[in-house]
């Protein structure tokens, strides 16, 4: 059987244009400011998601060197 899995390229593909169908049909209905005003809200809450996760970040400890002598 030689076929795709769930969650393959073709798939993602066409849930990023059904996403984008879906994006034109809201803003024909609530018009286009409405709909800037709700991109721009998203786009701000996920840099702030972002920049948090970001800043929690702990600093990676180099790991130590292990020195061994030649038998």
């Amino acid at each position: 059987m030689n076929c795709r899995r769930y969650g393959s390229k073709p798939t993602l593909g066409l849930w990023v244009l059904i996403g984008f169908a879906d994006l034109v049909v809201l803003t024909v209905t609530i018009g286009p400011l409405a709909m800037f005003a709700i991109i721009a809200l998203l786009a701000v809450f996920a840099g702030g998601i972002y920049a948090a996760r970001t800043l929690t970040k702990r600093a990676e400890v180099p790991a130590k060197a292990v020195v061994r002598r030649r038998a």
